[in-house]
């Protein structure tokens, strides 16, 4: 008689951990489209667009391989199945955490509370709902880490092998992995002027580092083939198209400075954050010394990079610092525990450590109560942004597809509809991928359905004179300037008609037309 096969523990507990939050982010993954970058995310998987059109440095080509592989499966809903690309990206990083402590700290109790402090989080926890880059990232680097932790502990350069290729594919997934890479770099280079690590073995290092990046290296050199022009391909992959002065940006106002402190209390609304200072005070005791080092040069790093970035969703690049402030409060739970008897400690670390469930529910009603303001947008239909940004599980959430079929079952037939980034992803979502209103031509700065006409100052003139033009936004940051100067826009349920000033009060016709096809929406 044959004895079963024997799980390591170690390995256990971790698949414990991973399918725990496996089920968390299943669950609060959004079940169809989205909005803005996320939609767009969703659009390009549609597409099997690897390269996107913002510049190399926002391509991040190893993420859409792996969201393109997970959207040919046919199960479920496409969109659902792109968003929980992200829900199991983010559970791997939340278990390479765990285990990344428990090796580190050798007890399972700090451990679980660094990883329960990450998955909660809010903005970790945001963009595991959504089809995003950066949990892929996340799970990459804290997978790092477990390889430089153990060359640390043995010396056995199979782990820098892998921390290479590790690395490599990180970068293939988002810049965000140059950070690391460059402490990298410093600690091999000491290794090699000390002597404990041969110049084949950091051969092998970069070799491997090289074959992870593959798919970010093949877009570059394609387009410089393409183009021959190395420095700007290069300044692309680094920057993006548009975005070299934010990301070199060594400015930092008062402003900047309240709105960093504001997202750090969002996301680790607990007083387990406290344990964040003990664990960095008890971080120049912990071994290996190089490992220490190496993460407590990141951990300033990262906080410098985000904390002075200027884009509009900057709150997102956070991420990488609050994998290092999760590690630290793990750290911080030890050193507490071994400073106090043990009974009420452990037990109040582990209710405080939940806590965010509760303040994340009541966040979007005490922030409407305050009229806080989050500084969105308030002009979306089915978008209660109190509800959207604040409440960080997206179960169930609809509103994007809500809005997309109203719009598109309220407009006349080869009507034209101009969208913004918010907007455009949800409607050609609706029309490529739910198949509504072929007819229907939707256009945007970022992506439009094929064969749709251009639409600026000279040629809007002719299209409202031979089709029904519609905007979906009044708001000057979010409607072409040669359309609120020179047009009047009537309301059309979520969307807006631009028609000539002297049909504004005129065309009653029209209007009661559209409050038809957008009543008859509604009942969809």
């Amino acid at each position: 008689m044959t004895r079963g096969l024997r799980i390591d523990p170690l390995a256990k507990s971790y698949l414990l951990v991973l399918i725990a939050a496996g089920i968390l982010y299943g669950i609060s993954c959004a079940p169809g489209a989205v909005w803005q970058d996320s939609g767009l995310i969703q659009y390009r998987v549609w597409h099997h667009d690897i390269e996107g059109r913002l510049g190399l440095a926002l391509s991040h080509p190893l993420y859409y391989l792996v969201a393109i592989a997970a959207g040919r499966i046919p199960l479920g809903e496409f969109g659902h199945r792109v968003n929980c690309v992200s829900g199991m990206a983010a559970a791997l990083a939340v278990a390479n955490l765990y285990l990344l402590m428990r090796l580190w700290l050798g007890r399972i109790f700090p451990a679980v509370i660094a990883a329960v402090t990450l998955a909660l989080s809010h903005t970790f926890w945001w963009h595991a709902s959504i089809a995003e880059t950066y949990t892929l990232w996340a799970a990459l680097f804290l997978g790092e880490l477990i390889c430089l932790l153990q060359h640390t502990r043995t010396g056995k350069p199979a782990y820098l092998y892998l921390l290479g290729l590790l690395n490599g594919m990180a970068i293939a997934v988002h810049m965000l992995a140059s950070i690391p890479l460059a402490c990298y770099a410093v600690f091999v280079v000491v290794l090699l002027a000390k002597r404990t690590l041969r110049i084949r073995h950091a051969a092998i290092v970069v070799l491997l580092w090289i074959v992870g990046a593959l798919p970010y290296e093949i877009l570059i050199v394609r387009n410089i083939a393409q183009s021959g022009d190395v420095l700007a391909v290069l300044a692309s992959a680094a920057f993006g198209d548009r975005w070299q002065a934010e990301v070199l940006n060594t400015s930092l106002s008062w402003s900047i400075i309240q709105e960093n402190v504001l997202l750090g209390a969002l996301n680790f609304p607990t007083p387990n954050a406290l344990l964040f200072f003990a664990g960095c005070c008890s971080l120049y005791r912990v071994r290996p010394a190089p490992f220490r080092i190496i993460a407590a040069a990141m951990l300033a790093l990262f906080l410098l990079f985000a904390s002075r970035y200027t884009v509009s969703d900057r709150y997102a690049f956070f991420i990488p610092f609050y994998c290092m402030v999760a590690a630290m409060i793990g750290l911080g739970t030890q050193e507490i525990l071994s400073r106090t008897k043990r009974g009420v400690a452990p037990r109040l670390i582990a209710a405080f450590s939940l806590l965010p469930l509760g303040v994340y529910a009541a966040a979007p009603k005490l922030a409407r109560q305050a009229k806080l303001d989050l500084r969105t947008r308030q002009d979306v239909s089915y978008r209660d942004d109190y509800e959207y940004f604040l409440r960080p599980w997206k179960t169930g959430y609809r509103g994007a597809e809500r809005f997309a079929a109203e719009a598109l079952a309220a407009v006349e037939s080869d009507a034209v509809i101009w969208a913004d980034i918010t907007t455009v992803p949800p409607l050609l979502y609706a029309q490529q991928v739910k198949a509504l209103r072929p007819d229907v031509k939707i256009v945007s700065r970022i992506a439009s359905t094929q064969g749709s006409p251009a639409v600026n100052a000279e040629t809007i003139a002719g299209l409202v004179a031979e089709h029904p033009v519609y905007v979906v936004s009044r708001m000057p940051r979010y409607c072409p300037a040669f359309i609120i100067e020179k047009y009047s826009l009537v309301k059309a349920g979520v969307l807006w008609r631009v028609t000539p000033p002297a049909q504004t009060n005129t065309d009653t016709h029209g209007q009661a037309r559209t409050a038809a096809f957008v009543a008859a929406a509604r009942k969809l």
